[in-house]
């Protein structure tokens, strides 16, 4: 299997995109700062779940997913610090977080489909 393969991989593409898109315009001052982070946070979902598929146990695989999961928690967090700071208006936050509850669902699924 290719991480290519899973939708939850491709989801995680699109965030990623949408992150660095939203980011291009944030303050000159936060370049390495909130935007430096929310990047990060967000190539990091994506990441270790393209790593996971090439372990060689569903355990192994899962631990990436996990590691996966707490990164969408903290682009979620940034997410709302954005919006706090009007860095993103209320219509591109609720899309972004949406789209980061969506895949949060995904990777609990598939972690629960590998542990059976």
């Amino acid at each position: 299997m290719s991480f290519k393969d899973l939708k939850v991989w491709d989801k995680s593409h699109s965030l990623v995109l949408a992150v660095y898109r939203i980011t291009q315009g944030f303050p000159q001052e936060e370049k390495f700062g909130l935007t430096q982070q929310v990047r990060r946070a967000s190539v990091s979902v994506m990441a270790n779940i393209a790593e996971g598929t090439k372990r060689r146990s569903d355990r192994d695989f899962s631990h990436f997913l996990n590691i996966a999961e707490g990164s969408l928690e903290e682009v979620k967090c940034y997410l709302i610090l954005c919006k706090d700071l009007d860095y993103i208006n209320e219509n591109v936050f609720k899309d972004l977080f949406a789209k980061s509850e969506e895949i949060g669902k995904m990777l609990q699924g598939l972690m629960k489909k590998l542990r059976t």
